[in-house]
Parts: structure tokens; sequence; C-alpha cells
């Protein structure tokens, strides 16, 4: 019998741990190798992805899923087991990122429009036939003054309403990314903008799940927090949590198990601290963690640099910043933590 999806979903959010997005596009992975002086080959991004799903301390402890993109998926350690494998194997749960990136959206000038719901059911069949039992699409929504625009707001979430049916139907759990991103052009809006905007698209989208008869129990929402533009006035991380829970309140139902935050635009210790202070100041009806791609993985990149004596620092590192991140989940991370370390 295949497990249910509101099971899946709520092993997803389990407590105290959170999703490692490992889904960079091979041009994203590429940026990431280069940083540390390593050539983007199919063996080294595999290299760097087995050492985290091999670190045993994160994967057990703080990891309850991992977002992989379709090389990935597919990919075998370098002892022959498949990385899906290795994944099940620490008790968390694979997914896979089937979106097909976002384009330009015509007539829409500066908008987005997530593309790859063509195929989208095959490919979900073979996806869970793969190993993946949740999965991700993410929609891109500009904001400045004047956008976004209603034509781009609406068409994005009825993309994610399409996608998130489709994957109910292949027995998948759909994470439904709508990202208001806070580091695009020009980047100097207000968080009371983003508080407006965001709780826009989120009404849209639940809209659109609800008329696309997405079953609420069986997904999990993962939103930007409500943060002000790159180049605006820094909001205090009280601030942002307490507008980030206002607008979730105001619009993701109860029904919904769990969000899942992305720390788009904002630093490893800001996602955290951020996540932190929502958790231990408010009391809120459904699940509220992490799935962070840079921010847990950047120190753990720097650590590995690419050599396989530099593995277990690597490792450590990732193991930190899981473990400061399973702590945010409950509320009890501290600045001083951070330093121990």
């Amino acid at each position: 019998m295949s497990e249910r999806l509101e099971d899946i979903a709520a092993r997803i959010v389990a407590d105290g741990k959170g999703i490692l997005a490992a889904d960079e596009s091979t041009g994203t992975i590429k940026k990431r190798l280069d940083s540390i002086g390593i050539e983007a080959t199919e063996e080294t991004r595999r290299d760097y992805r087995e050492m985290l799903f091999s670190a045993e301390e994160a994967m057990r402890n703080y990891i309850s899923g991992v977002i992989l993109f379709d090389e990935t998926i597919r990919q075998k350690a370098k002892d022959g087991t498949p990385l899906v494998d290795l994944i099940r194997r620490s008790g968390a749960v694979p997914g896979i990122k089937v979106d097909k990136g976002a384009k330009p959206l015509a007539g829409f000038p500066d908008e987005k429009i997530t593309e790859g719901l063509d195929g989208l059911r095959e490919r979900l069949n073979e996806y869970y036939e793969l190993g993946a039992r949740f999965s991700k699409w993410r929609a891109v929504i500009a904001i400045s003054g004047s956008l976004p625009s209603w034509g781009a707001v609406k068409q994005n979430a009825q993309a994610l309403a399409r996608y998130a049916a489709l994957c109910q139907e292949a027995g998948i759990v759909p994470i439904v990314e709508p990202e208001v991103v806070m580091d695009g052009a020009p980047g100097d809006h207000s968080i009371n903008r983003c508080y407006e905007v965001t709780e826009w698209v989120l009404n849209t989208v639940f809209h659109e799940l609800y008329d696309a008869r997405v079953a609420l129990e069986g997904m999990v929402l993962k939103p930007n927090m409500v943060i002000d533009g790159k180049d605006a006035r820094k909001a205090s991380r009280e601030e942002v949590a307490e507008k980030t829970v206002r607008c979730l309140k105001a619009t993701v139902p109860s029904a919904v198990p769990g969000i899942a935050f992305l720390s788009g635009g904002q630093s490893d210790e800001e996602a955290t601290a951020h996540l932190s202070i929502m958790n231990a100041t408010y009391d809120m009806p459904w699940a509220l963690t992490f799935s962070y791609g840079r921010a847990l993985q950047a120190p753990a990149l720097k650590a590995w640099g690419g050599k396989s004596e530099n593995v277990a620092a690597g490792q450590r590192a990732f193991a930190h910043r899981a473990k400061m991140n399973g702590l945010a989940t409950r509320g009890d991370w501290k600045e001083e933590l951070e330093k121990a370390a």
C-alpha cells in the first residue's frame, strides 16, 4: 500500500528537522563550485552532494527531506549506492525539483512565469519509481512599487495549482513555492510593501489550490519571509518575525501541515534567527520549519573545498548549520551557540 500524502507531509515537517534544498540547476551548482575553484563536472557535482547526504549527524538528526535535481536523483555514490538510498537510509525523504525554470512572461515586462507543466504527469510517475515522495515548483514574483501585476500573480498561482494537483495524483507531496524575490531589481521596497505583496500572492495561490481540488493536508508551503528589499533599510529580526507570522495567519489555512521557509537573500545566521524568533514567540496552527539551500550549504562547501581529505570538515560545517536550524524550529536557537562552534 502506498504511503498517504498526509503521512509523507508530516514526515517532511517533523519536529526539530527541516529540508535540505540540493536541487541547484547545473548552472547554479557550477557557480557554487567555481567559488571554491573546482571545475563542475558530473563527478564533482556528485562528490559534493554525496558529502552532504552521507553526513550522518546532520542527516539523521536535523534533515527531514532532500530536494534533488534530475541529474542527482539518478546518480550513484562512489561505492555504487544510489544517492536516493543514502538519503532514505538516514530516515529523510527524497524529493525532486520538477519545474523547468522561470522564463520571461509574454506581455508582462520584467515578470516571469515558471514552465514545466507539459509532460509533467509522465515525469512525476518516473520520479516516483526513482524514489521521490515529494517535489518542488518555484514561482518567481517580482516586487517593486508597481510590480507584480495581477496577470503575473494569477498565472503563476494557476501553474502552482496545476502542478500540485498532478503531484497528488502521482502520490507525491507538492511543495508549493511562491517566492516574492527580495533581491530582484530595484530591491528598495519596504517591509510593508513586501507584506502587501506576499499577502496578495498567498491569498491568490490558496484560491487556485482550492479550485484545483488540491488536498491541503497533503502539501507543504514554501514561502519567502516578509522582509525588506536588499537595498532598503533593515527591519529588526523581531519585526520580520512578527510581520511574517501575521501575514501567514491571514492567508494560510490551518489544514496545511507545515510551512518550510526559503532563505532567499538572507545571510545564513539571519535565516536561522528569524525562524527561531517566530517559533519562540508565536502560537501557530502549522509546523514552521526551513527549506534552505545556500543557508545550509555555504559553510560546508567552503570547508570541503573539493578535497577528499576535507570531507569530514565539510560534514561538520553542514552538521553545525543543520543543528542551528533544527534548534530554530523549536525556538531554541541563540546567538552564542554560533560563537561556541
